[in-house]
């Protein structure tokens, strides 16, 4: 199993990497997660802010950094189950989206949840945002991980579209696709299609919104969260200092307007890929508030995989792990039964 890899990590093709060659990554607490492989001093200052005092994160998970084509990634690693599944986040967010339901999700995998390139605690500039660009890195890394086929992946809102580039790409890599929130453009749904649903689409492909966003982050993060919601806090207050604190870096507040500034190039890419068709199976919760993004969206994921299914969650928003964070482990459990 791809999980056994990962455990052994003993080699992978290319060279021998050892897990304990260089100083440990974990927090003060024993950890129970398997070691980081081809472990690096994190280039990432306060990467663990949120993590460090907490206990029962730092039994299960531990912070590991390696580079990968001259970015420095992130990941957070848990668990020693056979069913290797990796988290992808979203924009404004990091792999801290997930924190409150990896615990959830161990019994029987090896939970892996990674910051983008470019983005959260990864350190580096890619050559580009795009889907295509920064699922090589994803590919890339599991690979170093020993995780070349069936690995199970669960994304959220720019995570889907990173996510189904490397099944599109990689098709041994992916076992299946649980998405969250996204469309993906390409075929049926175009950027134009989406741009009047949401201010941020195309404010974030201003060249000015880095400038009026500098020193200005944790105010409109805590502005943009309700936004798409019909809570009006549907962000703790805890995870929003996290995201303030990356995006308060000026290479990952720019990196996150480039994904945007990228989409024209990811919407060429994605035509290409859709041209064949995937044939892992595809599901997509989309939230409810707003009927015609969720018919837009699932639409989109039957462009990718015409045999896709999914459901708009009734009254939900985007931010559907905090929302809903119940039913999406359900969901996510039925998709991905524990063998």
């Amino acid at each position: 199993m791809a999980g056994a890899a990962l455990l052994a990590a003993a080699t992978v093709a290319g060279g021998t990497l050892s897990a304990s060659a260089t100083t440990p990554q974990s927090a003060p607490t024993r950890s129970d997660a398997p070691a980081c492989v081809a472990p690096e001093r994190p280039l990432s200052r306060d990467y663990d802010a949120a993590t460090k005092k907490d206990r029962e994160f730092n039994q299960d998970f531990r912070h590991c950094f390696t580079t990968v084509n001259g970015v420095q990634m992130h990941y957070v690693i848990g668990g020693h189950g056979p069913n290797p599944m990796v988290l992808l986040h979203g924009w404004p967010q990091s792999w801290y989206a997930y924190r409150d339901i990896m615990p959830e999700l161990l019994p029987g995998r090896t939970v892996i949840a990674i910051d983008h390139a470019g983005l959260g605690d990864s350190t580096g500039n890619p050559a580009a945002m795009t889907t295509n660009v920064m699922a090589e890195y994803v590919h890339l890394l599991l690979n170093r991980l020993g995780l070349h086929r069936d690995v199970q992946f669960v994304s959220h809102d720019i995570g889907v579209g990173v996510a189904y580039a490397v099944a599109a790409r990689y098709p041994q890599q992916a076992a299946g696709l649980f998405n969250m929130d996204f469309a993906l453009v390409g075929k049926s749904v175009k950027h134009a299609d989406l741009v009047p649903l949401s201010f941020h689409f195309s404010f974030n492909q201003q060249a000015f919104s880095e400038g009026l966003l500098a020193g200005r982050v944790g105010y409109f993060l805590k502005n943009f969260y309700p936004l798409v919601s019909t809570l009006p806090e549907p962000v703790p207050a805890r995870d929003q200092t996290e995201y303030t604190r990356v995006y308060s870096k000026p290479q990952v507040l720019h990196n996150g307007m480039e994904f945007y500034r990228d989409w024209p190039q990811v919407e060429q890419d994605n035509a290409k890929l859709m041209q064949t068709p995937l044939t892992i199976p595809v599901r997509l919760l989309s939230m409810g508030l707003v009927p015609e993004w969720a018919e837009l969206s699932q639409q989109s994921m039957r462009d990718a995989a015409p045999g896709a299914t999914g459901t708009a969650v009734e009254g939900a928003g985007h931010w559907l792990t905090e929302e809903r964070p119940e039913l999406v482990v359900s969901e996510i459990n039925e998709f991905y039964p524990v063998s």
